[in-house]
């Protein structure tokens, strides 16, 4: 019988890279329409760009003051059904509710999220993983900047590969968070999963 290879995962460090990037000063959605008003072609680009918005606030939720709401994350696999967290209800729950994901498969998570009242300049979605307390993984995803719509838009990570062996089998926490260039956190949720030789 073959030896399964085994993938040692190292603690990663924790320190935040730095930077040289200053976001540029906030402008409300009225300013950014009323902006160079009298350029035909840009006017035109705006409406486009912004569609409906450009005629007015969104406003998806009067209750919600934010301007993200973070509805859902999945994870996406080859031939998998979709494995989906709620992120409207109580987060506390998340926590408990594992997901299982196979050893070695390729992956991508898709979050789920309405904008509305102002456009949301420099996005990111941080997760940082852990196993029995140490820190093992850390990705940045810059999200990217969204217009008000009364629409669900979405952000897919690039495909990533889930570690393999017998040391990589086991449960891991994540602490997620989604977060912009004005350092706004728009929502900030603990969740989990198990690595299983198999999907059962």
């Amino acid at each position: 019988m073959a030896e399964e290879e085994n993938v040692v995962i190292e603690p990663v460090a924790e320190e935040e890279e730095p930077t040289n990037y200053k976001p540029p000063p906030e402008k409300t959605l009225q300013e950014m329409i009323e902006a160079d008003e009298n350029d035909e072609s840009l006017r035109k680009y705006k409406e486009t760009l912004l569609g409906s918005s450009a005629a007015g606030a969104i406003v998806v939720d009067p209750g919600n003051s934010k301007r993200v709401l973070v509805r859902k994350l999945v994870l996406l696999a080859e031939g998998q059904p979709e494995k989906e967290l709620d992120l409207t209800g109580n987060l506390e729950v998340l926590k408990d509710a594992a997901f299982t994901i196979k050893e070695g498969i390729s992956y991508k998570i898709r979050i789920d999220f309405h904008v509305q009242r102002e456009i949301v300049t420099g996005m990111k979605y941080i997760q940082r993983t852990f196993r029995k307390g140490l820190l093992v993984d850390k990705m940045t995803h810059m999200v990217g900047s969204y217009a008000p719509k009364e629409d669900l838009q979405s952000y897919t990570t690039p495909i990533e590969d889930s570690p393999s062996g017998l040391i990589a089998r086991g449960h891991y926490t994540v602490k997620s968070l989604f977060t912009d260039d004005d350092g706004n956190e728009h929502l900030k949720w603990e969740w989990s999963f198990n690595i299983k030789k198999d999907w059962n």
